[in-house]
C-alpha cells in the first residue's frame, strides 16, 4: 500500500492510500475464505462448500465486508504511516473498491497544530478583597430576616418594601393591551395581584412597583410605564409606552422577625456574634470562590492571547455548535422566541464561533501544558467527579458508574475535561496575584 500525505492547511491533511490490484485481490480472497469456514449450504458440511458457491450465495455480504476491510486497512495504515497526531477525521472518500482492481481511499483529517508553549508561569491576575464588611454582614442578616417575614395589613399609605394587592388594566394609545397581546392576559388586565413597592427586583410590569408609594387602600391611579426595547416576554409591547389604570385593594407591611433564640437556632448560631461570624465566613468563602473563577478566566484569556497557531477547523466548528445550542437553550428558557433568534442568527453564529475558537485554543494549550507538567487523571479525581455528578442527578454512584462505562466516548471526554481542569488549576497556582484595594466606604 502506498500512502501520500498532502497539506491542506497547517492543521488539515489529506492522506491518500493506494492499493494495487494484487492487494485488493488478496483482501477479497481472505474475506471469501473466512465466509467459507462459516458457511452452511444444503448438502455440504459446515466449511466444506465450494468457494465459488459460497461467493455466489453470500455475494452481497462479502462485498460489504470486503469494502469495510479495505477502508479500515487504508485508514489505519494512513494514520500509522503519517505519524500524525490526528484530532478528528473530517472526511473519507472512497473510489471504486473492486477485487482485482486498484483502489484509492482519501482520508481528510485535522491534526494537532505544532506550536511552542507560551510562558505560563507568573501570569498576572487581579482579585478582589475577601474580607466581609460590616455593611455586607448586616445586609445578609436583613435578608435572612426578610425570608421569615410576616405581612400585616395596614391602613396607612404604601411605603418602600410594603406589598400592595391591586388590580390593573393596561392600554397603549387608548387600545387595550388585551387586544394587542390577547395570549398574554397577565400583562393586559388582572383582577388581583401583588406588587412590592420600590423593590430591588423588577415586578411583572416594568416600573409599576416604583410608582405605588403613597397610595392607600381604595385609591385609584393611572400609571405610565415604559417597556424596554429588549422586552422579550411580549414582543408586541417591546419599546412601547403603556398606561395602567390601577386600584389598590390592600396594603401590607413587612414585619421582620426578632433576632431571638429561635431565629438564631434556625441559623445554627448561639448568639448574635456567632451569627455574624457564620455570615462573615460564608461571605469570605463566596468571595474566594468568585476570585478563583475570575483567576481562571484571566489565566485562560492570557493563554489564548499568547497563542501563535490556528485552531483545527473541525474542532472549532464542533465547539461553535455546542456554544450555539447552549445559548439558544438559555435564551428560549428566558422567553426569547424562535423568530427572534432566527432574526439574529448571523450575529449569534459569529459570537458562538468566536467563543468556540477560544475554547479550542485554550484546550490545546492546556493539553500541552498537562503533557509537559505530567498532569494525570487519578482514581481519586474520577471518584470525586462520579460522586458530584451522582449527587446532582440523584443517582446512586454505582448506578452512575455502570451507565458511564457503557459509553467509552463519554468516559474519555470526562477524563479529558478533568485533565484540562486540573491543568488550569496548576497554571492558576503559578500565577502572580494582585489584590485590588477595598473601595472606601
Amino acid at each position: 500500500m502506498n500512502i501520500e500525505t498532502q497539506d491542506l492547511s497547517d492543521t488539515r491533511k489529506s492522506l491518500v492510500a493506494s492499493l494495487d490490484a494484487d492487494e485488493t485481490t488478496a483482501e477479497h480472497q481472505a474475506i471469501v475464505a473466512e465466509f467459507s469456514k462459516m458457511a452452511r449450504l444444503p448438502g455440504f458440511r459446515p466449511g466444506k462448500a465450494p468457494t465459488g458457491m459460497v461467493a455466489k450465495r453470500y455475494a452481497k455480504e462479502i462485498k460489504e465486508e470486503f469494502r469495510k476491510k479495505v477502508m479500515t486497512k487504508a485508514y489505519q495504515s494512513s494514520i500509522e504511516d503519517s505519524k500524525l497526531q490526528v484530532l478528528n477525521v473530517v472526511n473519507v472518500e472512497e473510489g471504486e473498491i473492486e477485487p482485482g482492481e486498484p483502489a484509492t481511499i482519501t482520508v481528510t483529517v485535522d491534526v494537532q497544530p505544532e506550536f511552542e508553549l507560551p510562558v505560563y508561569e507568573g501570569i498576572p491576575t487581579t482579585v478582589e478583597p475577601t474580607e466581609a464588611t460590616d455593611e455586607e454582614i448586616e445586609k445578609v442578616i436583613e435578608n435572612m430576616r426578610a425570608e421569615r417575614a410576616d405581612f400585616a395589613v395596614v391602613e396607612r399609605a404604601a411605603a418602600k418594601r410594603d406589598y400592595v394587592k391591586l388590580s390593573f388594566e393596561g392600554s397603549i394609545d387608548g387600545q387595550p393591551i388585551l387586544e394587542i397581546a390577547p395570549d398574554k392576559q397577565i400583562y393586559g388586565k388582572v383582577p388581583q395581584t401583588w406588587e412590592e413597592v420600590e423593590g430591588e427586583n423588577e415586578g411583572l410590569i416594568p416600573g409599576l412597583g416604583r410608582q405605588l408609594a403613597g397610595l392607600k387602600t381604595g385609591d385609584k391611579k393611572e400609571i405610565t410605564v415604559e417597556f424596554p426595547a429588549e422586552f422579550t416576554a411580549v414582543e408586541a409591547l417591546a419599546g412601547k409606552q403603556a398606561v395602567y389604570a390601577v386600584e389598590v385593594l390592600e396594603v401590607r407591611e413587612r414585619v421582620l422577625p426578632e433576632i431571638d433564640e429561635e431565629f438564631l437556632k434556625t441559623h445554627q448560631a448561639d448568639d448574635l456574634e456567632g451569627l455574624k461570624t457564620n455570615v462573615r465566613n460564608n461571605i469570605t468563602m463566596q468571595k474566594q470562590s468568585r476570585n478563583r473563577s475570575e483567576q481562571r478566566r484571566q489565566v485562560t484569556e492570557a493563554l489564548i492571547a499568547k497563542a501563535s497557531f490556528h485552531a483545527p477547523e473541525s474542532l472549532v466548528e464542533n465547539e461553535t455548535q455546542s456554544v450555539l445550542r447552549q445559548f439558544i437553550d438559555q435564551n428560549m428558557r428566558q422567553g426569547v422566541t424562535q423568530e427572534q433568534l432566527e432574526g439574529d442568527k448571523e450575529a449569534l453564529y459569529a459570537n458562538a464561533r468566536k467563543a468556540g475558537e477560544s475554547r479550542v485554543v485554550s484546550q490545546l494549550i492546556l493539553a500541552k501544558i498537562a503533557e509537559q507538567e505530567k498532569v494525570t487523571v487519578e482514581n481519586q479525581d474520577m471518584n470525586q467527579f462520579i460522586y458530584q455528578q451522582a449527587m446532582r442527578s440523584g443517582q446512586a454512584p454505582d448506578k452512575f458508574v455502570k451507565e458511564l462505562t457503557k459509553d467509552r466516548e463519554q468516559l474519555r471526554s470526562i477524563q479529558q475535561s478533568i485533565l484540562l481542569d486540573k491543568t488550569l488549576d496548576l497554571v492558576v497556582a503559578k500565577a502572580t496575584v494582585t489584590e485590588r484595594e477595598a473601595a472606601a466606604e
